[in-house]
């Protein structure tokens, strides 16, 4: 099985690489590829029966249940490019998926990065190949996070929107009046906020110990936000949520190792398991973390009792850090009650010192994704704009998907601009009359002295933003990497304790991985048919794989029919008129989009350029746009593939119709590709937002099929014009 959480090529290429080495070694395999247009080629439990050994070249989480009892060998898909030999030989002495304790370790990654793992489901570490691997800890918290984001962004949008159009502000708050329909609105934002914490927990732990963890990790989240269970005002909010996933997944992970009598192996993952870890989770937390929890609240609110006398410019900074900590958490609720307790007594300035911090951080982070874009991913980008949404409410939990992403640089961020607002409002004697915050409440005409209230909510809003990127760029430099994804695409199966998965697929964007190719998944290596390069059903023997319908052989049959298609173009020469007949790969490519020789020599120009060249076809509406959205791919990871190949690729509205371009780079372009060569074929694929249909997708997974033969590569180098490019390109149409 091969998959890729970004694009077609790694996923394909990798497939037809086993196939061929399968081929050269007198062994039978069949590949199932798993990507963006779905499984292919599918293993069926006829083959996962009779196969000797799975081999999972993948760099994306994929579901290793039906593996259960079989041994499966574990890599990044980079692994299965460079050394498919290797794997077929290692996979007969790889551990047994799901038996005892061969799932229990964590992988163990090699210099190059890629290895072989286990947690869920897996083996024991062996090195591998690719880059530096991403921990478990990290894929788990970052699959949390992706589930939680729409529960976050609709709960907060719906509030909002509720709060504008029916609210009105009372002495006890921000209201809407009882019966009403927006309190109905309302109440339904309310349940996806109650909801967002238990998500979080349960898919940390979902990605740590697959299904078994659910149960326990939601319920645990549930209780870590319900204070009532341990007697405290508050819940511990996301960050209890984080402790809690982590618990109910390593707990559920321990649990499954334990030796039980076959008759009660079925019942295992269904009953005693979450039950089990649900109660001990439940009850540790209760009487063991929510204890603290409690004496924390009940202290800090007798700590900001004894300071209302001192200096309103240090309890206004105290009061920042503390609402901006934890976002709905023991100590943002024991500022905010401490505030909104005062109110009643005829202080209202404690509470508008509250009010400048509540709205800064969703205003902050949110503001962030626009200073410095290419540091976030495109749902980053998106759900910094409810944020910003969100901000303008006075609902501070809009900021809570940047703290669990990157807690290091986005809490400390948001502790310094909340400080700073505080401040601000602490020393001009902000007022505020109801227990709410943000600048609805001024616009509302709820704020004594409006004009510094907007000025510390602004000054809060810039340290934050600024802050946070400075602190990702110093992180960045620390690591080497020129940009992080934190918020990866929702994973649709878990993230295997223990596997190590390659750098480039962790940070699995939604945009890049629904915006390009698709990538194969595990490979079984088995006593049966031997595929077609990994296309569904194709079976074949030997060393030379049989091409895929419709992707033709060496110079005949498709090919040489498509080469007839641009006959006429090669006769009227490099800078005749493109047409029907001048079109390849279902006509993404045409001769307008074709260059011999690339100018650019650094990866940022080559982009640039072939940007360039493809708003020459008329459907690139915003030249820089799609440029951004190209650098921004790259940031998650190369889309240099070795052997001199480079796949540059972007799903963005910047176009309004898939198109696909190619350029020769003589001297080569550094690309980081994980042979170390240097990319002399480029191919530069775009596709809209809203692409319908997955023949473009299929064109590109048959592209990357073709580019793995040697002999295909050096007729592409040694094209001398246009004509010749097109020529070589349509046997693959």
């Amino acid at each position: 099985m091969t998959a890729c959480p970004t694009g077609i090529a790694h996923t394909y290429m990798a497939a037809e690489k086993l196939v061929q080495a399968a081929g050269a070694l007198g062994v039978d395999m069949k590949v199932e590829t798993q990507g963006s247009i779905g499984a292919e080629n599918i293993l069926s439990d006829n083959d996962v029966r009779e196969a000797d050994g799975i081999i999972v070249a993948a760099d994306k989480d994929v579901d290793l249940s039906r593996f259960i009892g079989k041994r499966v060998l574990k890599v990044g898909v980079a692994e299965g490019i460079r050394h498919p030999e290797q794997l077929i030989e290692r996979v007969g002495g790889a551990p047994i998926h799901g038996v005892e304790g061969a799932d229990s370790a964590p992988a163990a990654t090699g210099a190059s990065g890629a290895g072989v793992g286990s947690g869920a489901g897996g083996g024991s570490g062996v090195g591998g190949s690719g880059g530096r691997e991403r921990s478990v800890a990290y894929k788990a918290l970052m699959n949390g996070v992706s589930y939680m984001i729409p529960f976050v962004v609709v709960g907060g949008l719906l509030i909002a929107v509720s709060l504008a159009l029916g609210g009105h502000a009372t002495p006890e708050g921000y209201a809407i009046p009882e019966g009403s329909f927006w309190e109905s609105v309302f109440k339904i934002g309310e349940i996806g906020f109650q909801l967002m914490v238990p998500i979080l927990s349960g898919y940390i732990a979902y990605a740590i110990a697959d299904r078994p963890a659910l149960v326990p990790g939601m319920i645990g989240g549930w209780i870590a936000n319900t204070g009532a269970l341990y007697d405290s005002e508050a819940g511990a909010g996301f960050i209890g949520a984080i402790v809690t996933g982590f618990l109910a997944g390593y707990l559920v992970s321990w649990i499954k190792k334990v030796e039980v009598p076959r008759f009660a192996q079925p019942i295992m993952p269904i009953i005693v398991i979450p039950i089990v870890a649900t109660s001990a989770l439940g009850l540790f937390f209760i009487y063991v973390i929510g204890k603290p929890i409690a004496w924390v609240f009940e202290h800090l609110t007798s700590w900001l009792s004894g300071m209302t006398g001192t200096s309103a410019v240090l309890l206004g900074a105290i009061l920042g850090l503390m609402i901006a900590f934890d976002m709905g958490g023991p100590v943002n609720k024991t500022a905010f009650l401490f505030g909104a307790g005062l109110i009643a007594s005829g202080n209202q300035t404690v509470m508008g010192m509250c009010a400048a911090a509540i709205p800064v951080m969703p205003l902050g982070q949110g503001l962030a994704t626009l200073i410095r874009r290419r540091l976030y991913s495109e749902q980053e980008r998106e759900t910094g704009m409810a944020a910003l949404f969100m901000g303008f409410f006075g609902i501070s939990e809009g900021a809570i998907p940047f703290a669990a992403a990157r807690p290091a640089q986005v809490i400390p961020a948001n502790m310094l601009g909340g400080a700073v607002a505080g401040a601000l409002a602490g020393l001009a004697g902000v007022k505020d009359a109801v227990p709410h915050g943000g600048p609805i409440v001024a616009v509302l005409g709820a704020v004594g002295g409006v004009p510094v209230f907007f000025l510390a909510i602004l000054a809060g809003t810039l340290v934050t933003a600024l802050t946070t990127n400075a602190l990702i760029g110093v992180k960045e430099r620390g690591t080497g990497r020129t940009s992080i994804v934190p918020v990866p695409a929702q994973a649709g199966a878990p993230v295997d304790a223990g596997v190590a998965v390659h750098a480039r697929g962790v940070e699995e964007a939604a945009l890049v991985e629904r915006a390009t190719l698709a990538e194969p998944a595990p490979a079984g290596a088995r006593k049966g048919e031997v595929p077609d390069g990994g296309a569904p059903g194709g079976a074949t023997r030997g060393g030379d794989a049989v091409p895929v319908a419709g992707e033709g052989s060496e110079g005949q049959g498709a090919g040489a029919g498509a080469g007839a298609r641009t006959e006429a173009l090669a006769e009227a020469g490099p800078g005749a008129e493109p047409g029907p007949e001048s079109e390849v790969l279902s006509g993404h490519l045409t001769a307008r989009t074709v260059k011999v020789r690339l100018e650019a020599t650094s990866k940022d120009a080559a982009i640039r350029e072939m940007a360039a060249m493809l708003a020459t076809t008329g459907k690139v509406t915003d030249v820089e746009g799609l440029v951004r959205a190209a650098f921004a791919r790259e940031q998650q990871g190369t889309t240099g593939l070795g052997e001199e190949i480079a796949v540059p690729h972007a799903k963005t509205d910047a176009v309004t119709a898939p198109v696909v371009g190619f350029a020769r780079a003589p001297e080569g372009v550094e690309w980081g590709s994980p042979d170390g060569t240097k990319a002399r074929l480029i191919f530069m694929i775009t596709v809209p937002e809203a692409a319908a249909g997955d023949e473009h997708l299929r064109i590109l997974s048959l592209l990357s099929r073709k580019l793995t033969n040697a002999e295909f590569r050096g007729r592409l180098l040694a094209a001398p014009d246009e004509a010749s490019v097109l020529r070589v390109l349509a046997e693959i149409a």
